[in-house]
């Protein structure tokens, strides 16, 4: 493990300006700042927060698009007006077209690995489908503010358009592109959008689009990167430039639209009944149906005729998505909030009958929900609308609108739909995890594609905490320090700070370790009051901006008055894991220098040793115990009797002796020396819980500056008049110690269940296991894998 060979190598394992060469010390709580964070400047200055310089691009979009339902394809058109507001002239402009994934040819395609020895039967159609339909914007076509065509060239998943004139830094520069897209059937070639029909027998044929990242969209250029122009490849997902949008979408008729923004032509698209409901809606103490279940199930059985066009509008947003589809039943409620410019938000689900009884209950009132903690957290939730989607996409989010999957399952003696508890709480959390990105990284515009954690991770632990309190009860899930425990000790372990595409473990790395940081910041760290400031500093600053970790770190450190490198260099730079030990304990007390009281005491000690095997075994009476002939003085006295020549010098000692110290030596508390060791490599506090034998408990908080002089091993020391009983460190499991069996001092025997099986079951296991000795010990492995490995 790379904890153990910190704690016995003597080479630096780390790019450090401090020569540390010498012995086996390593610094766990140096700076950072110079070492591993870029220089503060004008636009990022040193206490994280946009410098006086800051500056970002805005870019405005005027978007017509329709769908061909029988064809499963997109024709588009939009006009981009794109300000550079940048101290740089630019010449060309980089678009992304981040469904160019699905071409043939690209590095996403090209680049799919796979086990090699299985293959699941979705792996099969998946490859079936790709031989026959191909991805990716089509008919490309990009003309200047006049019609004239504009020069462009297409790399992987992105564009560049080539300017014919330099776009000073001021400018503004006027374009339009046309395409057309067809759609992925989700379920089959996977990603973050498309279609799913329901055709097995039974289901009523019709289907539900799911429209993201369905039109070029302009990427990033950042003062510190310039242009973004990483291909999307699976992973990383979309860092993109704040704007106002304007779309028109025309549909089939009977079609429902979920987008990103405000309708702004309900008259035209819904009925007048519908429109009531949606006003009711707004002050409404629970979900009012938009579209009751009993007009969407029309809508299915019916025969569509012609079109209608939805109208959208949506300000300051970084994307706009959209989903559509005739199933779709609508419900809504509005929720006060504290934003003075939207102070109600309202709060909508779009799901198609086969969702039900599941989201008409918890999808609308989890947006609400979520949007109460995460203001409270953050900021107040600065859009008109939070919306809720049920299709084919597990979990994804945009601005105002997000994409969630989980729906019931049929009683197999029924046939009626109905829900586990793991549903359940899975939509619950899945809605409360999709709408919270509204806040990170829609408002607070983090790199997606470089560091995923900024955005899932921040939002885990805010999720985390907007589950326990929706049920105390809640399932626990990433943010618990308990459940990372395992990921900690994964030889598949990459630093947080890894980009997107590098990450083996994404789920562990990008939501949940980094979660549980937050977690254990918050509340043994920095307590709940000084953490929720500066995570509310942090979010008020960079609302609408594009913040990178730095100003994260640098934030919350200079908000919260408490230097925390040693906290992201262990959790966020380094694979180290937790796992603190509680060694030893030493009962210590002051020596009086009083013979009458020392030499008492030392026989006391003396005798509480056990007799030698030779004495215990000689069970015959002595010759001292048989001839008084042969006692004397000595056998009257031993060498804890206190003589007169000793006492007298005591009492002579003590006529001249200090005040100070004659206080000292009159102390009668007890001294317990703690032992700690360091076996993760993870420096952390160290939280000690004391028994005493009187019954009472009392629990230390010891800061991880404890470990600074040496990272490896802390004696420490805790003085009381009490009799300590026992004695253990993070007895709440909040430190994600990865093992608690050392942390009790003395060691408690943990009680453990044995099934019992018949012996021809035993048998046949073992047959099919054999036992492997590993660095770690014995371990059993199926002999089948043991085989392949020879070969």
């Amino acid at each position: 493990m790379l904890g153990m060979a910190l704690l016995t190598t003597p080479a630096v394992v780390h790019a450090d300006p401090v020569d540390q060469s010498k012995g086996r010390f390593e610094d766990k709580f140096r700076q950072l700042e110079g070492e591993a964070w870029p220089t503060p400047t004008d636009y990022r200055n040193a206490a994280g927060e946009p410098g006086y310089r800051y500056w970002q691009q805005k870019v405005d979009y005027r978007i017509r698009a329709t769908l061909d339902e029988a064809g499963r394809s997109l024709t588009g058109s939009e006009t981009v007006t794109y300000a550079n507001n940048s101290p740089d002239t630019l010449r060309y402009l980089w678009l992304a077209l981040d469904h160019n994934n699905y071409k043939r040819d690209s590095i996403a395609e090209l680049t799919r690995t796979t086990a090699g020895k299985e293959l699941s039967v979705g792996g099969v159609r998946r490859a079936k489908r790709m031989q026959t339909w191909e991805g990716g914007f089509n008919d490309l076509r990009v003309t200047d503010a006049n019609g004239a065509p504009l020069p462009f060239t297409v790399v992987d998943s992105l564009l560049r358009i080539d300017l014919p004139q330099p776009l000073k830094s001021g400018e503004s520069l006027s374009f339009s592109v046309s395409w057309t897209l067809p759609i992925p059937e989700t379920r089959v070639v996977g990603g973050r959008s498309g279609y799913e029909c329901f055709t097995k027998p039974g289901e009523d044929g019709n289907c539900l689009f799911l429209g993201a990242q369905w039109f070029p969209r302009l990427a990033v250029y950042s003062d510190y990167e310039g242009w973004h122009n990483k291909a999307f490849v699976g992973a990383g997902e979309f860092t993109l430039e704040f704007g106002d949008y304007d779309v028109e979408l025309t549909v089939p008729a009977d079609h429902i639209i979920s987008a990103t923004g405000e309708l702004r032509n309900p008259e035209a698209v819904l009925t007048s009944v519908q429109q009531q409901r949606l006003a009711q809606a707004r002050t409404a103490s629970a979900p009012v149906y938009i579209v009751t279940p009993q007009e969407a199930a029309a809508a299915e059985g019916g025969k569509p005729s012609g079109t209608r066009t939805w109208h959208f509008t949506a300000g300051n947003v970084r994307d706009f998505a959209f989903a559509s589809s005739r199933k779709f039943i609508w419900d809504a409620q509005g929720v006060k909030n504290a934003d003075p410019a939207h102070p109600v938000v309202m709060a909508m689900s779009f799901y198609p009958k086969e969702a039900r009884p599941l989201w008409d209950a918890y999808s609308t009132k989890s947006i609400a929900h979520t949007l109460k903690v995460y203001g409270d957290f953050a900021f107040p939730y600065p859009y008109p609308t939070a919306q809720s989607v049920n299709g084919p996409v597990g979990g994804m989010e945009y601005p105002m609108i997000t994409f969630n999957g989980p729906r019931p399952i049929k009683d197999k003696k029924t046939g009626e739909l109905t829900y586990t508890e793991r549903a359940k709480y899975g939509l619950i959390g899945v809605v409360i995890h999709e709408v919270g990105h509204i806040w990170f990284p829609m408002a607070v515009n983090s790199d997606e594609r470089q560091w995923t954690w900024m955005d899932e991770g921040l939002n885990s632990f805010i999720q985390f905490e907007a589950q326990k309190t929706w049920d105390k009860d809640f399932p626990r899930g990433r943010g618990e320090p308990r459940e990372i425990r395992e990921y900690m000790l994964s030889e598949n372990q990459v630093p947080i700070m890894t980009n997107s595409e590098s990450i083996m473990q994404f789920g562990n790395n990008a939501y949940g370790k980094p979660a549980t940081a937050l977690v254990i910041l918050r509340e043994t760290i920095l307590g709940r009051e000084t953490f929720d400031f500066a995570f509310k500093e942090y979010s008020r600053r960079w609302a609408f901006k594009r913040p990178t970790p730095y100003d994260f770190f640098r934030t919350m450190e200079e908000a919260s008055g408490t230097d925390l490198d040693w906290f992201w260099r262990g959790w966020f730079y380094s694979t180290d894991h937790v796992d603190l030990e509680l060694a030893d304990i030493k009962k210590a007390r002051i020596n009086t220098r009083d013979p009458e009281i020392e030499k008492p005491w030392d026989k006391l000690q003396d005798d509480q040793k056990p007799d030698s095997l030779t004495s215990v075994r000689n069970t015959e009476p002595t010759v001292v115990e048989t001839d008084p002939a042969t006692r004397d003085f000595y056998d009257a006295t031993d060498e804890f009797t206190p003589t007169v020549k000793a006492k007298k010098k005591y009492a002579d000692a003590m006529k001249d002796a200090d005040p100070e110290l004659k206080e000292a030596l009159a102390v009668k508390d007890s001294f317990y020396n703690f032992t700690f060791r360091n076996k993760g490599g993870l420096v952390m506090p160290v939280i000690l819980k004391l028994d005493f034998t009187d019954g009472t408990s009392e629990t230390v908080r010891i800061p991880a500056e404890i470990w600074r002089m040496n990272p490896a091993e802390a004696i420490w020391q805790y003085v009381t008049p009490k009799t300590l009983k026992q004695a253990e460190i993070d007895p709440l499991w909040e430190t994600a110690d990865t093992d608690v069996a050392n942390n009790a001092f003395p060691r408690r025997i943990d009680p453990v269940t044995l099934s019992i099986t018949d012996d021809e079951e035993a048998s046949n296991r073992m047959k099919d296991m054999e036992m492997v000795v590993t660095p770690d010990g014995v371990k059993t492995q199926p002999q089948a894998k043991k085989a392949e490995e020879k070969k």
